[in-house]
């Protein structure tokens, strides 16, 4: 086979493999020299940048509000340290308040906890709109006339009167929805519901039901009580809070199934409870569900 004639090139031939190679040199130049990486240019600086990034902390400020704990009405004897934590309390003003009430003493207003733990007024200021006493320590405090030192002779004018108004009072398992009616608040709806309440649940244990009442707000109830009250008491059998189920809790009028529900499991996880003052460290569980609770159970 003959080779050379492969590489035997005219002058036109070669002068074109020579720009061909010229070419590629330079190519190859233009390629290592140039760089073609080039910055984003971003202007974080523009008005719709902006109001992106705060429409965009916004929401992250209204989630974090959203997963802090929610504070609901609670009694500060019965803070548990996990409690303290999420309302800002400091170890060392916890220990205080544990060291308080290992001693059986009660903080009965917010001077009270303020002395005994040493929170500061800034956190006293958040927390203590939320601070719920029972009826008696506000009571002791808005009435003088619950004082030790009242005469004997006052207590039983007091007793007379009591009495005396007992007997003018009519009976609220026999009133009517039309005698009901008379009270200033209390309308043809609101008197058949009374009615239809006594006659579903038959009859009132205790004036206290009236709370479980829809539509009954505490001034119109005060209204109810001057004229009327129950002499005539349902009689029932009272359940130990301890051994009493959900579905049992929840039957009580006026104790809707989650919150019986929530009785039950706050029990569950205690083992056993001592006293109703316990069920005070549930949320939602207001004074007056507690005394409707009171009525159909109790704890030996």
């Amino acid at each position: 086979m003959n080779l050379k004639s492969h590489f035997r090139f005219d002058r036109n031939q070669q002068s074109g493999i020579l720009l061909l190679l010229l070419l590629i040199v330079v190519l190859i130049g233009f390629l290592y020299f140039y760089n073609f990486s080039e910055d984003a240019v971003f202007d974080t600086t523009s008005a719709e940048v902006i109001a992106v990034q705060k429409e965009i902390d916004s929401l992250k400020l209204t989630e974090i509000e959203n997963r802090k704990p929610k504070l609901y009405p609670f009694n500060p004897n019965y803070i548990t340290d996990f409690k303290a934590y999420t309302i800002g309390m400091k170890p060392a003003e916890y220990d205080r308040l544990k060291a308080f009430r290992s001693e059986k003493k009660w903080i009965n207003s917010s001077e009270d906890f303020k002395r005994v733990t040493g929170v500061s007024d800034s956190l006293l200021a958040v927390i203590s709109p939320y601070f719920k006493f029972p009826e008696w320590v506000i009571n002791k405090k808005n009435n003088s006339e619950y004082s030790e030192n009242k005469s004997q002779n006052n207590f039983s004018k007091k007793s007379d009167n009591i009495i005396m108004s007992f007997a003018k009072k009519t009976d609220l398992n026999s009133a009517t929805s039309e005698e009901l009616q008379r009270v200033n608040g209390i309308g043809e709806a609101l008197g058949k519901r009374i009615v239809e309440f006594r006659d579903k649940n038959k009859g009132f244990i205790n004036d206290v039901q009236l709370n479980a009442v829809y539509g009954l707000n505490e001034s119109t109830i005060q209204k109810v009580l001057q004229q009327f009250t129950v002499k005539t008491p349902k009689q029932i059998a009272r359940s130990d809070l301890n051994k009493a189920t959900a579905s049992d809790i929840a039957t009580i009028p006026g104790i809707s199934f989650e919150m019986g529900k929530e009785i039950w499991q706050f029990r569950k996880l205690r083992g056993r409870l001592a006293s109703f003052a316990e069920l005070e460290k549930i949320d939602g569980l207001t004074a007056q569900k507690l005394q409707l609770i009171q009525l159909y159970l109790y704890i030996e």
